[in-house]
């Protein structure tokens, strides 16, 4: 495999009170920076434009997140980097764990590193710890693996073995979907413990629809869980029989 060289990933919509530190946290670790506007209505793109340097990528319609991920491991694959990092731009996730992940994905360099948030920590909304669970039962249904946190967008994308895999769905639900594709896929999905800060409730970003997106995020559920059980599984059976007679 060719020499490793990550990117950060910034997807971000109206949070002109939070990128400006976010990119500036992210410049002490590297310079390479795809931010992606996804059609924010506030001063969000006006703030990015102070930056010199970095890459923005941004379009006018607000598409979801799940879109804004896609052009930016798209931006960077076509850059030439091997890998992405993702890092949420509400200041919840801290830079300083990018060495972290980027050290692991250095020894399992085929592998999707996840941030995965300690669920003990006094701070966590009851919601997101909820949420957490929730996912992780339909993810270990889905595939026969468990993980401690599906729900994090703290992540390092593994670009070469992924290909050209990008989630069909565009908002929050798609961060699920492309681990459970990867798994499918048999790439190696391994945590790796980060810190996170939860701001005070009233300084919370949040565009999470708590209606429209849960019933969104429980039709893709039905519908992997379906999809697992037609192509999923027999998926990963046949590649690890593949893998086993290869080696």
């Amino acid at each position: 495999m060719r020499k490793m060289k990550y990117c950060v990933v910034v997807p971000v919509y109206n949070s002109e009170t939070h990128v400006s530190d976010v990119i500036n946290d992210v410049l002490q670790y590297t310079q390479d920076i795809i931010v992606v506007n996804d059609g924010s209505t506030d001063a969000t793109l006006q703030v990015i434009s102070r930056f010199v340097g970095i890459d923005v990528v941004s379009y006018s319609r607000n598409r979801g997140k799940g879109y804004a991920i896609s052009k930016g491991l798209d931006r960077a694959l076509t850059q030439g980097f091997t890998h992405a990092v993702t890092i949420d731009a509400d200041g919840q996730h801290k830079a300083c764990d990018i060495p972290k992940l980027v050290e692991t994905a250095s020894r399992h360099e085929e592998a999707l590193i996840i941030g995965s948030r300690h669920f003990g920590n006094p701070f966590m909304p009851q919601g997101n710890r909820f949420a957490n669970r929730f996912s992780n039962f339909w993810f270990r249904l889905q595939t026969g693996i468990g993980l401690p946190d599906t729900q994090t967008g703290f992540r390092l994308y593994p670009l070469i073995k992924m290909g050209k895999m990008r989630p069909f769905t565009r908002r929050y639900e798609a961060e699920l979907e492309l681990l459970v594709r990867a798994a499918w896929r048999n790439i190696e999905l391994i945590p790796t413990t980060i810190d996170v800060y939860y701001p005070p409730a009233d300084e919370r970003i949040s565009h999470f629809r708590k209606g429209r997106d849960f019933i969104r995020i429980s039709l893709l559920n039905t519908a992997l869980c379906i999809i697992a059980l037609v192509y999923g599984y027999p998926s990963m059976f046949v590649r690890k029989l593949w893998k086993k007679f290869l080696s």
